[in-house]
């Protein structure tokens, strides 16, 4: 268990069963996890389900208030019926009042169809409701409310999720690698939960907004819940993903893939890109700036941090350039084993066999066996 609760250092050994044993713990983990998010996102699936139908909701509230559709044609029914209540409770009390002169019992039972007309005008909504989403099967209420807590709780667990498949494969990479690798990590969850809020907040209502709209006189639009959900999940998850620009980017110039000045060369390229990735998502021509610019702007972020962080390598090896010790000998006046000295020449004063002897020797040392039996060339001659 505590395998799976911190990474395994890179210098210990473990056999392929304790792997085996390694990656059910984490994946035991990771379920219980999920398991447990999903179930108190099902505790709460009624928030959830209003939380994503918040945007479609406020672009059918539009269609009502125009009278537009079958809840537009509801509301404006549920309106007059208002207003003829209104005006009909004025009549009857204009009838009830004394100056108006009629029979007690004529007014006995003006005062009883008041009181009926008001009761029965308290159920009628004040506000006009929007269509609530269709399903057509038994059972689709329920696999798609489990479809949509699912969904949720994945996101929830999957800081937890990465860690833990962090932690499995950690242990292949060099100290070194892993200090590389710890930032890029961190920032994927971080990045995914910010796209998916920027998709939810900005792209879904705007896509939403022009496609239930788009010749909505025409059409009698009933959405259903399976599809609205599939919609807004591929929508959600396409931000996020989108949202790794900046990892992706970071990491390919790391590796040296790319360089910041490449990166900077190629600015008109991404900003084409960028438009053909906001092109594929759903949308308007307002839809498509909404989505360009903050893809332009992941970009120029990730050319930031990849001078900030081709800078700070540079500097951390010039540093380390610095502190090494030199190798070269050093020189004496007198002679010593240094450039100049009598050792160094095979004209010197020196034997260069010895000399020889002790070049070898120092490149090479003899082992306990070779010593005992004699069968090391430095000493045999």
């Amino acid at each position: 268990m505590a395998t799976a609760i911190r990474p395994i250092g890179h210098e210990e050994r473990l056999s392929l069963v304790d792997h085996l044993e390694e990656l059910r713990t984490r994946l035991i983990i990771s379920g219980a996890v999920l398991a447990v998010a999903f179930a108190v996102c099902f505790w709460q699936n009624n928030t959830l389900l209003h939380v994503i139908n918040r945007p479609l909701e406020k672009v059918r509230q539009g269609q009502v208030q125009r009278g537009e559709g079958t809840a537009g044609q509801a509301g404006v029914t549920q309106q007059a019926v208002l207003k003829v209540s209104a005006e009909v409770q004025d009549i009857v009390r204009i009838l009830d009042a004394p100056d108006a002169h009629l029979p007690a019992s004529v007014r006995s039972q003006l005062r009883a169809q008041l009181a009926g007309l008001r009761a029965a005008t308290a159920k009628i909504p004040a506000v006009p409701q929007s269509e609530k989403l269709t399903v057509l099967g038994v059972g689709e209420s329920f696999t798609t409310t489990v479809t949509v807590v699912f969904f949720f709780a994945l996101i929830v667990s999957l800081p937890v999720i990465l860690y833990e498949l962090y932690g499995f494969v950690i242990p292949a990479l060099r100290p070194s690698e892993r200090r590389a690798v710890a930032p890029l990590l961190a920032a994927v969850p971080a990045l995914f939960v910010v796209g998916v809020a920027f998709g939810y907040f900005v792209v879904l209502p705007a896509a939403l907004h022009f496609l239930v709209n788009f010749n909505s006189s025409e059409f009698n639009i009933l959405v259903q819940a399976n599809p609205y959900y599939q919609f807004a999940a591929t929508v959600l998850l396409a931000m996020g993903l989108v949202f790794q620009v900046p990892v992706a980017i970071l990491g390919a110039a790391r590796a040296g893939i790319v360089t910041p000045a490449q990166l900077r060369k190629g600015r008109r390229y991404a900003i084409v890109a960028c438009a053909a990735v906001a092109a594929f998502l759903p949308g308007d021509a307002v839809t498509l700036i909404l989505e360009t610019v903050p893809l332009y702007v992941l970009y120029e972020a990730s050319i930031l941090l990849a001078t900030f962080v081709a800078r700070r390598d540079a500097a951390r090896s010039s540093r380390a350039a610095a502190g090494s010790p030199r190798q070269d000998p050093p020189s004496s006046p007198g002679g010593g084993a240094g450039e100049g000295g009598p050792e160094a020449s095979p004209s010197s004063g020196g034997s260069g066999p010895a000399s020889g002897a002790t070049v070898e020797s120092t490149a090479t040392d003899p082992s306990v066996s070779a010593i005992i039996d004699h069968t090391d060339s430095t000493l045999t001659d």
